[in-house]
């Protein structure tokens, strides 16, 4: 099964964009960036938001990613993961951002394979804050293989 058909699959969403401020994803050479995106949920990981929710928060923003990506790309065929980086929202002594970062990183497995083409490198650090209160943001770069 393609990576297109394991995503739909999984109920993600698919739409057109409309152009904004800055790009999402832009396309150089062989490679895809992202923009980094923002999870719907709010607040500080350690201080009233827990890990599960912050795991949720970080899966939120790798389905927006792979929009993101199929907007530019077209599909999701044809990709491999090279790098992840997560952002969380965390209160001082709050240590588990790499549990978070998970959620992205397990979506990212799912519709790529977790020993193939979705096997990625990443980084999972903590904010004292992100921009408008939000739980996490992550972005990712993707390598065009096909």
């Amino acid at each position: 099964m393609s990576a297109q058909q394991i995503a739909e699959e999984l109920g993600l969403v698919f739409e057109k964009q409309t152009p904004g401020y800055l790009n999402l994803c832009i396309r150089s050479g062989n490679l895809l960036y992202s923009s980094g995106h923002v999870s719907t949920l709010k607040g500080k990981l350690g201080a009233g938001v827990s890990t599960e929710e912050g795991y949720a928060a970080a899966r939120d923003c790798a389905a927006k990613i792979l929009n993101s990506v199929w907007n530019t790309h077209g599909s999701l065929n044809g990709l491999r993961v090279i790098k992840v980086l997560g952002c969380v929202n965390s209160a001082a002594d709050y240590n588990d951002h790499h549990l978070v970062i998970n959620g992205a990183s397990d979506l990212f497995h799912q519709v790529f394979g977790k020993t193939g083409d979705g096997f990625h490198a990443r980084s999972a650090l903590g904010f004292a804050s992100l921009p408008t209160g939000v739980a996490v943001e992550v972005e990712a770069i993707f390598e065009v293989i096909a």
